[in-house]
């Protein structure tokens, strides 16, 4: 079992940032990739970055290249994800989730563990 806790959620102004983060506890934490997802009201919760445990390689959604950044400390268990340039679209509870022993996905189905989610609150 893995457990994961986000934090570094908050209410920012348009064009700020934040940088949000994600503690792995349980099973070997490096051989996860991790994902960031968020969930705006009434939307299907979607794919925003991820991260391979072997070559920290990463993708992004579209819509958030280029302003967002992943990354991973495997010696502190945690993954990142430092958004800048904010937008009000961006508000959203943000989700972590571990995918054990393969590459990133996209998608919601490949990942085995989540976290409880923390929101991001963008106002214009």
């Amino acid at each position: 079992q893995v457990q994961l806790v986000e934090s570094g959620g908050g209410l920012v102004q348009a064009g700020g940032s934040l940088r949000l983060s994600c503690v792995a506890s349980g099973r070997t934490f490096r051989r996860y990739a991790m994902g960031w997802f968020r969930q705006a009201p009434g939307k299907e919760r979607e794919f925003v970055a991820a991260i391979n445990w072997s070559d920290s390689s990463t993708g992004y959604a579209d819509s958030v290249k280029g302003r967002f950044t992943i990354s991973r400390d495997n010696a502190k268990n945690t993954a990142y994800l430092q958004m800048n340039s904010l937008k009000p679209e961006d508000t959203a509870v943000y989700y972590c989730a571990a995918r054990y022993n393969s590459r990133w996905g996209p998608h919601r189905y490949e990942y085995d563990y989540w976290g409880q989610g923390t929101q991001v609150t963008v106002s214009s």
